[in-house]
C-alpha cells in the first residue's frame, strides 16, 4: 500500500488506524514547486499534511497578491497549516529574494546593538510574513558565530559575543510574536562553531557540553524564556552527546526539553547531507520522531542535491517510512500524538487575534548605514551625484541557506553608469584593461576577509586601481584595515543602499 491509497481511501485493516494516515501527516512539512498548489499537495492537505515551507521559487515578485492568495489555498484545503518560511531579513530572504531584503539581517542588528530596534526588526519581518498568509517564520537565528570560518552561519548571526546574542535573540523572538506569527530560533544546540556547511556535509563542533552550555546554549534559553513558539534542530554532530546528529539524537533533545522549553522542535531539512547522505531522509524523518522533534521539514524540491526528483516524491519518501515505522510499532503511535498535538498548538496560536498593530516608522537603510562600520575611507564622498563606477564581484561563491542573488549594489547604484565584472569570470588582463579604463568610482565586493582568493583579487585590484574601495558584505576583523572599506555586514537590498547612501556622504 503507497501513500497516496491511504490519502485517499484509508485502509480499515487490523494493524492500520484510520486515522494513522492523518496522523502521520500532521507531522511533516515539505516544499512544493510552482506558485500555485499542485493536486497532490491539495489531496495531503486535506488529509492532515501539517503545511508546507515556502521557497524563493513559490513567490511571484511581478504579482504582489499571489503568495497571499497561494496561503489562502492552502488553507482552503486545510484550515490548521502552518505555512513556514525562512525569512530572515539580510541576506536571507524568500518573499523579497529577487530584490534584497528590506529589513536588515541579523549582524546588522547585533553591530548596532539598539534592541528596541531589533524587536521593530522582528515586528516587521513577522508582518511581512503575515500580510502574506504565513504563520511561521523560521528565523531568528541564534547561533553564536565564534568561528569565523563558519560556512553557513556568519552574518546570519548576531555576532560572536553570547550576551549580545542571547539579548537580540530573545528581542527578535518578541517583535516577530507581536503579529501572531510563530518565530523559530534556529540551529539548536548551536551552529556558530563549525567549519562544516551541514547542507553539503556532516558538520562537527568539537567542543565539549560545559563550552557549549556556556558559549552557545544561553541564546535558546533567552528565546524561550522570550516564549518562543519554536525551534529548529541542527544537523550537527556534538561528540560528548554521542555520534548522531543533534535532530536524529534524543539527547539533544532531551537537553533542550530540560531547558524549559515546550513549543515545537522543527528539524532542518531532511535532503541535507548529515541525513541525506547517511539514513536518507525517509529514515531520518522517522529517527528525528523517535529523537524529540515534532515537525519534519522535508526541504527545497528545488535544490541541486535533490535534482531528478520531483516535489511529490521527496514528500513520499518521508510519508512513506513513517507509515512503515508506525505500523511495525517501531514508532509509537503516542510519539506521533505528541508531536501533533505541539502542531495543532502552535497552530491554534497563530489563529489568534494579533494584540499589537503597531507600524514602526523606521528607516532600515539608515539603520544599515549606522551599523556599519568604515575604513580608511577619505571624508571626501566617493561618489558624486551621477557618473560613472566600476563594480567587480570578488566573490567566490554564496552561501547555501540565502541561494544565489543578485548584485544588489549594482541595483542600488541608480542613475550611474556602472561597468560591473565578476573577478572568477573575468581574466586578469581583461580586468586590469577594465580598471585601468575606468574613469569614476571603482567598488570591489567580498564577503569574507578570511579567503586567500578574495582577498588577492582586492590587492590586484588596489594595484591597478589604488582609490578602490571595497565593500565588505562578511564579518569584521578587530583591526581596522588600511585601505578604504565599508564593512556593512551582510548582503540585501537594504545594506547596498547603505551601503550607496555612506559612498555619496562620506
Amino acid at each position: 500500500m503507497t501513500s497516496s491509497d491511504l490519502q485517499h481511501a484509508p485502509s480499515t485493516a487490523d494493524d492500520i488506524s484510520p486515522d494513522l494516515p492523518r496522523l502521520i501527516n500532521s507531522v511533516i512539512l515539505p516544499g512544493f514547486v510552482g506558485t500555485t498548489v499542485p493536486q497532490w499537495l491539495e489531496t495531503a492537505l486535506q488529509n492532515g499534511l501539517a503545511g508546507v515551507v515556502y521557497f524563493a521559487h513559490n513567490i511571484d515578485p511581478d504579482a504582489p497578491a499571489q503568495v497571499s492568495a497561494l496561503s489562502a489555498a492552502i488553507r482552503a484545503a486545510n484550515p490548521a497549516a502552518v505555512i513556514g518560511v525562512d525569512e530572515e531579513g539580510g541576506n536571507v530572504t524568500r518573499l523579497q529574494a529577487r530584490d534584497g531584503s528590506s529589513i536588515p539581517g541579523a549582524a546588522v542588528l547585533g553591530a548596532l546593538n539598539d534592541l528596541p530596534t531589533t524587536v521593530a526588526a522582528g515586528r516587521a519581518i513577522g508582518r511581512l510574513c503575515r500580510d502574506a498568509g504565513i504563520n511561521l517564520t523560521i528565523a531568528p537565528v541564534a547561533d553564536v558565530n565564534t568561528n569565523p570560518l563558519n560556512p553557513v552561519i556568519g552574518v546570519r548571526a548576531f555576532g560572536a559575543d553570547t550576551e549580545l546574542v542571547s539579548a537580540h535573540t530573545a528581542a527578535a523572538v518578541t517583535g516577530i510574536q507581536t503579529q501572531r506569527v510563530a518565530a523559530c530560533a534556529k540551529h539548536f544546540p548551536g551552529h556558530g562553531d563549525t567549519v562544516a556547511d551541514s547542507h553539503m556535509d556532516t558538520a562537527r563542533v568539537e567542543l565539549t557540553m560545559a563550552e557549549m552550555a556556556q558559549f552557545h546554549l544561553p541564546p535558546f534559553k533567552a528565546a524561550t524564556e522570550a516564549g518562543v513558539a519554536s525551534m529548529m534542530s541542527a544537523h550537527i554532530i556534538i561528540p560528548e552527546l554521542g555520534e548522531a546528529p543533534a535532530t536524529l539524537n534524543p539527547a539533544a533533545s532531551a537537553l533542550l526539553r530540560e531547558m524549559g522549553f515546550e513549543g515545537v522542535l522543527i528539524t532542518d531539512a531532511l535532503d541535507m547531507a548529515a541525513v541525506r547522505a547517511t539514513v536518507g531522509p525517509g529514515e531520518g524523518g522517522v529517527l528525528a520522531l523517535l529523537a524529540g522533534n515534532d515537525l519534519l521539514c522535508v526541504g527545497n524540491p528545488l535544490n541541486a542535491y535533490t535534482t531528478g526528483r520531483d516535489d511529490e516524491s521527496c514528500y513520499v519518501e518521508v510519508y512513506d517510512a513513517l507509515l512503515a515505522a508506525a505500523t511495525s510499532g517501531r514508532l509509537p503511535l503516542e510519539t506521533l500524538r505528541t508531536a501533533a498535538a505541539r502542531v495543532q498548538k502552535l497552530a491554534q496560536w497563530c489563529a489568534g487575534e494579533v494584540a499589537e498593530t503597531k507600524h514602526d516608522d523606521v528607516d532600515w537603510v539608515s539603520v544599515a548605514a549606522r551599523a556599519a562600520r568604515v575604513d580608511s575611507l577619505s571624508t571626501k564622498p566617493v561618489l558624486a551625484g551621477s557618473g560613472a563606477v566600476t563594480l567587480v564581484d570578488a566573490r567566490t561563491g554564496h552561501n547555501m541557506a540565502a541561494g544565489p542573488t543578485e548584485n544588489f549594489i549594482a541595483t542600488a547604484l541608480t542613475g550611474y553608469t556602472v561597468s560591473s565584472a565578476h573577478a572568477q569570470q573575468t581574466p586578469a588582463p581583461e580586468l586590469a584593461e577594465l580598471l585601468k579604463q575606468s574613469p569614476g568610482a571603482v567598488l570591489v565586493i567580498v564577503d569574507s576577509l578570511a579567503s586567500a582568493e578574495q582577498l588577492a583579487t582586492v590587492d590586484f585590484i588596489l594595484a591597478q586601481a589604488p582609490q578602490a574601495v571595497v565593500i565588505n558584505a562578511g564579518l569584521v576583523a578587530d583591526a581596522p584595515t588600511e585601505n578604504a572599506t565599508i564593512h556593512c555586514h551582510g548582503f540585501s537590498r537594504v545594506s547596498a543602499e547603505a551601503v550607496v547612501r555612506l559612498l555619496k556622504t562620506a
